[in-house]
């Protein structure tokens, strides 16, 4: 079965970098996508970064130009490098993987399976 286990997490501050971490098995990323959501206290959880079977890749305004995903093809480790954090990062960062929506589906269901997230703190 598919299990995502993420690492990388801890306490920064402002203006500093993290690199998070997610192990993949027995998930077949070339039928469908994986990202990174995050959940703010008192938030939502929202995407952060989305990176599809072919690289191609998707980021939250709010991240853009400091984030970066990324994902290792042979080993299926997904990766979100974080640059210039501020305060506002602060969350649990969720790694998740889509699942097509049925055997030999062209179509892919988001966020089907997903890791116990790291925490990730930025202080000013």
């Amino acid at each position: 079965q598919v299990q995502l286990v993420e690492s990388g997490g801890g306490s920064v501050q402002a203006g500093g970098s993290l690199k998070l971490s997610c192990t993949v098995s027995g998930y077949d990323s070339s039928e469908c996508g994986m990202a990174w959501y995050r959940q703010a206290p008192g938030k939502e959880r929202a995407v952060v970064s989305r990176i599809s079977v072919d690289g191609t890749t998707n980021y939250l305004d709010a991240v853009k130009g400091r984030f970066t995903i990324s994902q290792d093809n042979a080993t299926k480790t997904l990766y979100l490098q974080m640059n210039s954090l501020k305060p506002e990062d602060t969350g649990v960062y969720y790694c998740a993987a889509d699942r097509p929506a049925y055997v030999g589906s062209r179509y892919c269901i988001r966020g089907q399976y997903w890791g116990r997230g790291t925490q990730v703190n930025v202080s000013s």
